[in-house]
């Protein structure tokens, strides 16, 4: 019929728009667009799939359009009301409801089969299972993420001993079922499906609990991907091109983040699938009951930017807390304007998740270029003057080198104590997110400057600019 054609023809260039989309993603200059091409594209596929059953067969038009509003309605409301700081938060939530929605779709599916509505051949009833288990551990394990995020769950709460040993019989006794289930076929029953799905939300929750610490992007990482593959599957499901499209769009890119963020935290991929990740003994504790702490006051840290040759600010999830981006772009300025050349050091885990430093200081109006990934970082801060620590932790310890104990130990961090000076702002001396300490903070060559980064950045601008 001519109007399937106008479908397919409205996938294609929706299809494309999200390709498109994604491309432009790469880039801070550009993602805000890329993030307009994706809505038009996802835009034209809704419009494409509300008109495809006109073509054949009945529709609740109602049903949808009161979906579209209540989930339109809380979606845009939650996107104006979040804060930056809650940004990671937000998207465990979306990201969670986008597989609960895979879940649900797929059970659909199994109560009209086990009911005798709708036949499934072995290989669609594999995938319908396949979507079930994809999408219920990305919606528990998402909800367990946010939790986390949110500082609702603390992770002593949900570990069990031998938790690792607990995901891997978890995971071989949620897909023993699953083959159970395709052989069985009709006769296994809704029953048997429903414990399948009950295993699988039950996976999804532990398979996150270990999880903890500056691993937690690449948990988000992913989750994300599940998401896309349990979206794709859904697709099959239901021969819907547009949505087996974006899945695997999804799936592929959050699994092309999820390997490289493994690789910025050295670890294995599949040591995150089977929920050992980040979950470590303790630090090594410090062999030195004396260490001295040397203090700068507002003026020091003034004096010595502005005197600097060279300076490169390093953002961690505290600058996100104190909302101290746009104060740090003014310093930047400010240094800038008396011939100080300024960087920004971008380790890939700061912060809750992937990029998330990159949107704060794109929302600041920094320069693209003036910011470094962690191997040019590492490879300029032998030649800095002045490092300035705003909020970061475990990204600049140095016991992921040379603490073979530490949970964090092998991970690549930035090296700034190579550099001729640092200043660390921070509230107190607590560890970080990972709860580790930082020897960093005893080393010679460091000053730390204690109260909120925003407070203390701003009275640095003003000393600066009075000289």
């Amino acid at each position: 019929m001519l109007l399937d054609s106008y479908i397919n023809l409205s996938y294609l260039i929706g299809a494309i728009a999200f390709v498109w989309g994604l491309r432009l993603l790469a880039s801070p200059d550009t993602a805000r667009r890329g993030n307009i091409w994706a809505a038009i594209g996802m835009t034209i596929a809704i419009i494409a799939t509300l008109i495809k059953p006109i073509s054949g067969g009945s529709n609740n038009y109602l049903w949808i359009v009161i979906g579209i509003i209540a989930g339109g309605s809380f979606g845009w409301m939650a996107a104006k009301r979040i804060k930056m700081t809650a940004m990671p938060q937000m998207v465990s939530v979306f990201n969670g409801l986008g597989g609960a929605c895979a879940a649900v779709l797929a059970m659909a599916e199994l109560i009209k089969y086990y009911d005798g509505a709708v036949p499934l051949q072995i290989g669609q009833l594999g995938i319908v299972l396949f979507a079930l288990l994809i999408g219920s551990v990305s919606f528990t394990g998402s909800m367990l993420a946010f939790g986390k995020l949110e500082g609702l769950i603390k992770d002593k709460n949900v570990i069990l001993p031998k938790h690792n040993v607990i995901n891997i019989v978890l995971l071989i006794a949620t897909l023993v079922l699953a083959i159970w289930l395709l052989i069985q076929g009709t006769t296994a029953g809704l029953v048997i499906a429903s414990v399948f799905l009950i295993l699988a939300l039950i996976y999804g929750f532990s398979f996150v609990a270990p999880i903890g610490g500056a691993d937690m992007p690449v948990v988000i990482s992913l989750l994300n991907s599940f998401t896309g593959l349990s979206a794709a599957a859904a697709g099959l499901i239901y021969n819907n091109q547009i949505m087996l499209v974006g899945g695997i769009l999804v799936g592929a890119a959050g699994t092309i983040l999820t390997v490289l963020m493994c690789q910025a935290m050295n670890r294995s991929l599949v040591n995150v699938i089977i929920g050992g990740f980040g979950s470590a003994g303790p630090a090594k504790a410090s062999e030195d009951g004396d260490q001295i702490v040397k203090e700068a006051t507002v003026n020091d840290a003034a004096i010595q930017l502005f005197y600097a040759n060279s300076v490169m600010f390093v953002p961690g999830y505290g600058l996100a807390v104190a909302q101290a981006q746009k104060v740090v772009k003014e310093l930047d300025d400010l240094l800038e304007a008396n011939g100080v050349d300024v960087k920004y050091a971008i380790h890939p885990v700061a912060g809750r998740m992937p990029g998330h430093m990159n949107v704060l200081l794109a929302e600041a109006d920094v320069p693209y270029p003036k910011l470094l990934d962690l191997e040019d970082a590492n490879a300029a801060l032998k030649e800095t003057d002045t490092v300035v620590i705003v909020g970061a932790n475990d990204v600049v310890n140095p016991a992921a080198l040379d603490e073979p104990g530490s949970p964090i130990y092998g991970m690549p961090v930035l090296e700034v104590w190579k550099a001729k000076n640092t200043i660390v702002l921070k509230r107190s001396m607590s560890p970080g997110y990972a709860g580790i300490a930082n020897p960093l903070f005893f080393h010679d060559n460091n000053r730390m400057l204690f109260g909120d980064a925003k407070d203390s950045l701003q009275k640095v601008v003003q000393e600066v600019k009075t000289m």
